[in-house]
């Protein structure tokens, strides 16, 4: 291993799939199941170009460079730190030919990349509407936790905008927001084709959604069965696991 490309503070986690690895900063924000799920859920045509808006430390490419056969995926980041680790975890895995990252505002996607460009889309947006109980807005857990820098109308927006005609978006986000989801999917002419709920157990409510949706498709919605995450405190379920790549 490179020790040049991981700074004080900073950790090397084992992805345990194809040897991958990602630098991350605790004191900053690590990525969670919910971006390990995307990366499950969404896929990519060979030869396809695909685009994770608001990529934090790089996760979701790194992962989808394992499993999808695209042929590019670009990361775009605010966070200056973020990117910079982001870019060092694509050195790291020797990925750079596949994975470029991106410094810049997912508002502002749709002019930093070309309209029309990507066949697939993908992003793990900030969930929490509002600052409530936020000490510090310029913090990097409270940015990629809460609507400051960007809300899900900017993320729809600049996904549509940049997706081909016919191209897919997958998000992640929060079951209790759905019916806004599917009213700003609408807005945009991204029509929601497939859904997944995600559970923490079996006799619990949903705390995730996972929904692929694609730019002027038609009218016709897949609910794929529930995916429980845990059978028990701290043992997941087969189907976590095969995510995982366990």
């Amino acid at each position: 291993m490179s020790t040049d490309l991981v700074r004080a503070n900073e950790r090397v986690d084992d992805l345990e799939r194809n040897g991958l690895k990602i630098i991350q900063d605790p004191d900053r924000f690590c990525f969670g199941m919910d971006a390990v799920l995307l990366s499950g859920f969404a896929d990519c045509k060979p030869d396809g170009t695909i685009l994770d808006m608001g990529t934090g430390t790089g996760i979701i490419p790194i992962l989808l460079s394992a499993k999808t056969p695209a042929k590019k995926i670009y990361a775009l980041e605010i966070q200056h730190e973020s990117a910079d680790m982001a870019s060092r975890s694509v050195l790291l895995n020797k990925l750079e030919d596949k994975i470029e990252i991106v410094e810049g505002d997912i508002k502002e996607a749709s002019s930093i990349f070309s309209k029309a460009s990507m066949d697939v889309v993908t992003c793990n947006p900030p969930y929490m509407i509002g600052q409530h109980g936020i000490t510090n807005p310029d913090a990097p857990k409270a940015i990629a936790r809460h609507e400051i820098l960007c809300c899900l109308d900017d993320v729809v927006r600049n996904a549509s905008q940049v997706l081909k005609p016919g191209g897919k978006f997958y998000m992640v986000h929060r079951p209790f927001r759905l019916a806004e989801i599917f009213s700003t999917l609408s807005r945009y002419k991204l029509e929601p084709k497939r859904m997944q709920l995600v559970y923490p157990f079996v006799d619990k409510e949903p705390n995730m959604v996972l929904i692929e949706s694609a730019r002027g498709g038609k009218s016709r919605l897949t609910v794929e069965k529930p995916l429980i995450v845990y059978d028990k405190p701290g043992v997941y379920t087969k189907e976590i696991y095969d995510i995982y790549g366990y």
